[in-house]
């Protein structure tokens, strides 16, 4: 017997009501490369590194050009996409080794991560690969921040190793006695983490999700399996020699790189088609950027890994901050399309609630970047300046963008000022020329930030940590 939907309890109706309306909420997929340059990509004009996958992507979906990372280093880069602040109010400013006491600094209960909003919108959200926000405290795991399901590295140094025995499901080691780090053999733990992103897809197809998967690929150690360097071998290259140190690197450099690179892209080909096999490809957002700029590439330029831009990983000239990034969401992005909206990390938060149709709950740096992946340019709003700041051994350095404008300040020095509109490289300095915009930014940049007890502007004895 059918019943009427006049008939039903309220109780019922209003469940099938907040049913329906969360099942009509699209899935978001945020991936992010570990240390991957802005011209690694081939929608970046990359030439050697061969990666199809991603610039189908692009073909697809919109490219933004002028997207910044949250930090020059990963931790307070991934601490920054999840709470919606920049450095200057953040939690985490640096890596775990770089505070004032020498201990780490983790998210803390409070803070409000971009899982924990998207729960309050009916989301099931997961992590998979490298968390490293949970260095001192049970508590910063991602199950105590808003994720259903976590798989992956805790830490930030065991992430520095692709043979890891010790992954972490949820709030349990997972070992892999087969892993030999020394002598990088056993499991490729890329490979498992693309194998969980695949099972959080499947498991989730019925209700809206959000997977953070964040990859470990490119990060030092370089060592990846042969099948991924076939390509690129007997090409003539230049060889790179490697040393095998706390990084247990593979022999030669640039057939590894390149070869890294293109297995992830390889992988994110696959979820793309788990999508398609699922039906969810028209409903999901995919997002794809990287965390910081490049650390193989800090003085040869083989691959251009920074394409035009000065500088890469630990700088906060525009290598070291400016990151690739393309957004896919078949229906509702315009493809083949490019924008220069200037955007950061700590825009996620707010995109990511505005989907969702929810409001932040914490008060954010960041602005949705929503109305711009729909082409709706009219009503997005635009960032008044972005902030970085950066305190490990040549530190403290500071840096601010607005508008074309970009500053950099080192210590006690004088501020650099660059036109970026004219100088993408940061070439010319023309503070001399522009005292009063110097002036105004160096301004800019002392009310940009909130004081934090572990992260003076002081520079810090790297021998003590």
């Amino acid at each position: 017997m059918k019943y009427k939907t006049a008939h039903l309890p309220f109780l019922a109706l209003l469940a099938l009501s907040v049913y329906a309306h969360a099942t009509s909420k699209p899935n978001i997929i945020f991936i992010m490369a570990d240390d991957l340059g802005y011209g690694d990509v081939g929608f970046n004009e990359q030439e050697r590194i061969k990666t199809p996958n991603l610039d189908q992507l692009a073909r697809e979906g919109m490219v933004f050009t002028d997207h910044y990372s949250g930090s020059t280093v990963c931790m307070p880069s991934r601490g920054c996409l999840l709470t919606g602040k920049h450095l200057g109010h953040a939690t985490i400013r640096g890596n775990p080794r770089w505070t004032a006491s020498g201990t780490a600094v983790d998210l803390r209960p409070e803070d409000v991560t971009i899982a924990e909003e998207l729960k309050r919108a009916g989301y099931h959200t997961g992590v998979v690969g490298k968390w490293g926000l949970a260095e001192a405290s049970d508590d910063s795991l991602p199950t105590r921040q808003g994720f259903d399901y976590f798989y992956g590295y805790r830490n930030h140094k065991d992430a520095h190793h692709y043979y890891w025995p010790d992954l972490w499901e949820n709030e349990s080691i997972a070992h892999l006695p087969e892993n030999d780090v020394e002598n990088t053999k056993g499991k490729y733990v890329h490979d498992l983490l693309t194998d969980a992103a695949l099972r959080f897809i499947d498991q989730n197809s019925d209700q809206p999700f959000f997977l953070y998967l964040a990859y470990t690929i490119p990060h030092y150690e370089l060592t990846v399996p042969e099948d991924s360097k076939r390509q690129y071998q007997d090409l003539n290259w230049p060889e790179r020699k490697m040393k095998k140190a706390h990084y247990r690197h593979d022999r030669e450099g640039n057939v590894t790189y390149a070869g890294m690179v293109s297995r992830m892209d390889r992988d994110i080909g696959r979820l793309i088609e788990r999508l398609q096999e699922q039906g969810l490809d028209e409903k999901t957002l995919v997002i794809f950027t990287s965390d910081n700029g490049p650390e193989y590439e800090r003085n040869d330029r083989f691959f251009n890994s920074s394409g035009p831009l000065r500088g890469g990983k630990r700088d906060l000239y525009e290598g070291g901050i400016r990151v690739p990034f393309v957004a896919r969401w078949p229906s509702k992005i315009d493809p083949g399309t490019k924008s220069d909206h200037v955007s950061a990390f700590w825009d996620f938060l707010p995109t990511a609630c505005e989907i969702a149709n929810i409001q932040p709950t914490d008060t954010v740096d960041g602005l949705s970047y929503l109305p711009t992946l729909l082409s709706q340019t009219k009503r997005q709003k635009q960032h008044d300046y972005l902030y970085w700041e950066f305190n490990e051994k040549q530190g403290p350095i500071q840096a601010l963008r607005k508008d074309k404008w970009k500053a950099v300040r080192k210590g006690e020095q004088d501020l650099e000022l660059y036109d970026l509109s004219k100088d993408l490289s940061e070439e010319n300095d023309i503070s001399h020329q522009h005292p009063e915009i110097a002036r105004k930014l160096n301004q800019a940049i002392d009310a940009a930030r909130t004081p934090h007890p572990e992260f003076p502007l002081l520079p810090i004895d790297r021998n003590k940590r």
